[in-house]
Parts: structure tokens; C-alpha cells; sequence
């Protein structure tokens, strides 16, 4: 799940390089920084979940913990929405041999550590942490707390101060909790933000669809209008009041993977047509 799938691999002899061998590996995405900072924070934490796994993976793997000597993103690819490993020649299950915790020292950047020598010679954890901190400074610090869910936001800080901190416990507790809640049944912190009542008015129109009058915002799951993810009528309200060109909402029978409802948001009502798969919502003026 958490690296390349490989689908088949073949041996060939040639002339210039002997046992040559060539694998065939599913289809990735090359992961651009830039552009998942462009995407909506669901789609960043999805990418943030599946980082957690092949780190819990990587610590309690059948050849015990392996450390990525160069994780860094460009040894990552997108595949369905989920982070995978394609490049694992700089993996190792070596842990560094010591005399003494001052030979456990790890040097980053921004920081340093040092960990315990074991009486067995082995500075302990070293490759978990040095994995740990790594998916910190290159990935949870970045695609994490950006245009977060505000509800959110204090339990985010928590993790990402955790994991630069190396508190592994805190990390699985609380990434545990998120990804359980996602599922549309349940009414959790992740799936309804606090809403205000709203004041203005909306005219509900069922069975209808507002074609164009579009307008772009951001993070929008469209690229030429406004697109959105929403838990309810109550939310999509909120929204459409806080932009001042929005004038109109189309709630769709699309969900993001959390379960979350897309709404396109519109700036005008004019032309309304028939469509049994959605329900427009038009602001009522006075």
C-alpha cells in the first residue's frame, strides 16, 4: 500500500550490460509541491494519512526499521490520491553503531537531536526518527495546517509540533482519531465545521442547475469556476455570504472521499435549467 506496486520484471542479457533487469511498476503522479499546495486541504490531509502509514510501515517492517536516506519529495508519486514510495534505492535497516549518546547525534537545518546508545551499540530508534522528522519539515509542515478547517486547527498544531518534536505517540493517537472520522455517518470535528445561523435568505429550487455564471475561488476542486466541499445546507450558506459575488449555490450528488458534498457556487441566477441530480439554492434579495 505504501510503496509501487510492481506488476512484473524481466532479466535480460545484452552485450553492453549483463543481467539487465527491467521492472514494470504502476502508474504515478511526479508530486509538486506548488500544486498540492493549490488543492484542498481534504486532498492534502488524504496525502498526509497515507505518509503516516508507510511510516509506520517503514518502523515495523518484516526486515525491521528502515530509514529513506533521501525523503525527500521527489522520491514520492501520487497514485489514486495516495502518497507511495517509487525510488527506494537509498533505503537502509541499518541502525548506526555507538559507544555513547553523543554519537547518536542527528543534524538537520532547522535542528539537532541527540538519541540514546542502547547497551547493545545502537542508537535506538534512529531510523524512525530520522524518518519522523523528515516527513515533518518536508511534508506536515507545509500541506497540514494550510486553509485548514478552523475546528481543526488547534488539534493540527498539535500533531505537526509533536512530530517535529519525535513524540511518535502523540502522532498515531491523534491521526488515528481523523481518520476515523471522515465517514459521512458521523459527526465529527472533520466533517462539520461550527456554522452561524445564517441571516439571509435562500430560495430552495430542487431539480435544478445553474449552468454558467461562474466565478473562481480558492481552493476550488474546478479550475474555471467555484467549487467546494461542504457538510451541509448550513455550511454552503456560510460560504456563499462570505464571498460578495456569490449570489447562488447548486448543491451535487458528488462526494469528496471524506464523504463531504461539492457545491458549485455561482454569482448569478439568471438561467436556471431542469437537472434531477441537483438543488440550487438562490439568494433572495430585498
Amino acid at each position: 500500500l505504501c510503496c509501487f506496486q510492481l506488476y512484473g520484471y524481466c532479466y535480460q542479457d545484452s552485450n553492453d550490460i549483463p543481467d539487465t533487469l527491467t521492472t514494470i511498476t504502476e502508474l504515478g503522479s511526479p508530486l509538486e509541491m506548488i500544486q498540492l499546495l493549490q488543492t484542498s486541504w481534504e486532498d492534502r490531509f488524504r496525502i498526509c494519512l497515507s505518509l503516516v502509514r508507510l511510516l509506520h510501515y517503514l518502523a515495523h517492517s518484516p526486515l525491521g526499521s528502515v530509514t529513506l536516506l533521501d525523503f525527500r519529495p521527489r522520491q514520492f508519486v501520487i497514485v489514486d490520491g495516495e502518497l507511495k514510495v517509487t525510488d527506494l534505492d537509498d533505503a537502509s535497516v541499518e541502525e548506526s553503531s555507538c559507544t555513547s549518546n553523543s554519537d547518536c547525534f542527528m543534524e538537520f537545518p532547522a535542528r539537532n537531536f541527540t538519541l540514546p546508545c542502547s547497551v547493545e551499540g545502537r542508537c535506538q530508534n534512529m531510523n524512525e526518527k530520522r524518518n519522523l522528522y523528515n516527513a515533518y519539515r518536508f511534508f506536515f509542515t507545509y500541506l497540514l495546517p494550510h486553509s485548514a478547517p478552523s475546528s481543526l486547527r488547534p488539534l493540527l498544531d498539535k500533531i505537526v509540533n509533536a512530530t517535529g518534536n519525535h513524540n511518535k505517540h502523540v502522532i498515531c493517537t491523534e491521526y488515528l482519531a481523523l481518520e476515523l472520522s471522515p465517514s459521512p455517518s458521523v459527526n465529527s470535528e472533520f466533517t462539520q465545521k461550527c456554522v452561524k445561523s445564517a441571516n439571509t435568505q435562500y430560495r430552495r429550487v430542487p431539480e435544478a442547475f445553474i449552468p454558467d455564471e461562474n466565478y473562481r475561488c480558492w481552493p476550488s476542486y474546478h479550475h474555471k469556476g467555484c467549487l467546494l466541499s461542504v457538510f451541509d445546507v448550513n455550511e454552503a450558506i456560510e460560504i456563499c455570504d462570505s464571498y460578495s459575488q456569490c449570489k447562488a449555490f447548486v448543491l451535487t450528488n458528488q462526494t469528496t472521499w471524506t464523504g463531504r458534498q461539492l457545491v458549485f457556487f455561482k454569482r448569478a441566477s439568471n438561467h436556471i435549467v431542469p437537472d434531477s441530480d441537483k438543488i440550487t439554492y438562490v439568494k433572495v434579495t430585498d
